[in-house]
């Protein structure tokens, strides 16, 4: 072989390893570009990933930044006024995609916990103003009953009629103020400031019609067949609950309209029912009277309206207190009918009009012969001693003598057994003195103040005039009193 050819050939495995080497170089270079590119594009589908999740993340964050926002804004006002007025609704999440959410349920226990401090503290704050109000009240009641003493033994000491006048007209103001203190102080968790004893029910009623102005608008009508008690213990609240529920007929009407009042009496007790013709309740105002009368709840004086009504209030808490019901509902006659359920066992007894007659002042039950015998089973009666059975025959039901034909006529004593098997006994009147007896109207017809007052004065003029010509006493004085 010619070295040139040899030479030619080493030329050519190299320019081969050469390019061999060139090609492998450039499948590896290929490959990394490959692979850079692969790389590139995992890394713009992650950034583009992290991106989005970046702008839920963001999103959330500020849904969830508005629903706090939310809350504070609105969800816990409302709150705060629901717990006041409990109609009032309290919106929910502002986005509802948070419904369920750990978010949700955190927004809830924030709400939840504020209402028991709200309420707590609302509880603590209203027990304090009630405590304060409380002894505030037993002291102005008390100088007011004070007042009350001194103003009736005025009445009795002077004898002018224009004193006389102007001290009813201040006794009747003293009577006012009095039965507000005294409401405001019952709602309040105190005692009603007066104990009585064993008291007709007409003349309760009669006299709780007497503290309020207007009372020549109420009639009452007795339908009773017994002469029917209120025990000592309930008759200042039964009056107090009978005076509010009048008060409230009697603002609620017009003024030349009448307060109807029937006394009716049940197998278990009796019914004090008032109806008024005003302009009576809508849905929610019956409802909250209804709750307030129950006494199942504390009331708080925030509920009772600025100013605060004390009278439904008052009237539950004595409901809770002594055991007696009172219902409300629209009256047929378009005004609203309020019901005072007294139960006979163990607030009601059956008094002897013999031994204690009735006040003339109460309108007479409407008996007739064939109801005088009948016996309630369910009104518990005072023991009879020999000193009342052994009552002269010629007193009649009201402590008068009957007529002169009448007086000799002689009385049955019957013995009815109750429900129980207990004998009670009646005294049954004689059939001709209820033929004698000049009929008697229940309702009385209204009179003014003014009227009230010049009768009272008159009666004052007469007095003087007589104890003058019996005891030819020297002139008196403009106050009563002999001149020296």
């Amino acid at each position: 072989m010619t070295p040139i050819p040899l030479g030619l050939l080493w030329c050519l495995s190299a320019g081969t390893a050469a390019a061999l080497i060139l090609a492998a170089s450039l499948v590896r270079v290929r490959r990394q570009r490959a692979g850079l590119r692969a790389r590139l594009t995992l890394c713009e589908e992650q950034n583009t990933a992290s991106l989005h999740g970046n702008t839920e993340l963001t999103a959330r964050l500020r849904a969830t930044e508005a629903e706090i926002r939310h809350l504070a804004g609105a969800r816990l006002p409302d709150l705060a006024m629901a717990l006041a007025h409990p109609h009032v609704p309290v919106r929910g999440l502002l986005d509802a995609r948070f419904a369920g959410s750990e978010t949700d349920h955190a927004l809830t226990a924030v709400l939840e916990q504020v209402s028991v401090a709200v309420a707590k503290e609302r509880r603590r704050v209203d027990a304090a103003a009630q405590s304060t109000l409380r002894g505030a009240t037993t002291t102005i009641q008390a100088l007011l009953y004070q007042l009350q003493t001194a103003l009736q033994d005025m009445q009795h000491r002077y004898d002018d009629p224009n004193v006389a006048h102007d001290l009813l007209a201040a006794d009747f103001l003293n009577e006012q103020a009095l039965r507000r203190i005294q409401a405001t102080g019952v709602v309040c968790g105190g005692w009603p400031g007066l104990t009585r004893e064993d008291s007709y029910l007409a003349e309760l009623v009669v006299g709780a019609a007497s503290r309020l102005r207007g009372y020549e608008r109420v009639q009452v009508s007795n339908q009773l067949r017994d002469p029917v008690a209120v025990v000592a213990r309930a008759v200042e609240p039964v009056a107090i609950s009978v005076a509010e529920l009048l008060a409230n007929g009697l603002h609620h009407s017009h003024h030349e309209l009448p307060v109807t009042v029937t006394l009716q009496q049940g197998n278990r007790g009796v019914s004090v029912i008032i109806d008024d013709y005003g302009v009576g309740m809508h849905g929610d105002e019956l409802k909250l009277a209804k709750r307030l009368l129950s006494g199942d709840e504390d009331v708080l004086l925030t509920e009772l309206g600025d100013p605060p009504r004390s009278g439904f209030a008052a009237t539950g808490q004595l409901v809770r207190q002594y055991g007696f019901g009172v219902h409300v509902e629209p009256s047929p006659y378009g005004g609203v009918r309020a019901i005072v359920y007294i139960p006979g066992d163990p607030l009601l007894t059956v008094l002897d009009e013999s031994r204690k007659p009735m006040s003339v002042m109460a309108p007479l039950p409407r008996r007739s012969s064939g109801t005088q015998d009948r016996s309630s089973t369910a009104l518990p009666t005072r023991p009879t001693t020999p000193a009342q059975e052994a009552v002269p025959a010629a007193e009649t039901v009201h402590g008068t003598s009957p007529p002169p034909a009448v007086a000799a006529a002689p009385v049955e004593q019957t013995d009815t057994p109750d429900r129980a098997g207990l004998p009670r006994r009646r005294r049954r009147e004689p059939t001709a003195e209820f033929e004698q007896r000049p009929p008697h109207t229940a309702q009385v017809p209204p009179r003014s103040p003014e009227e009230s007052a010049s009768r009272w004065a008159a009666l004052q003029q007469g007095t003087e005039s007589g104890r003058a010509a019996a005891h030819s006493d020297p002139p008196r004085s403009t106050e009563g009193n002999p001149l020296s």
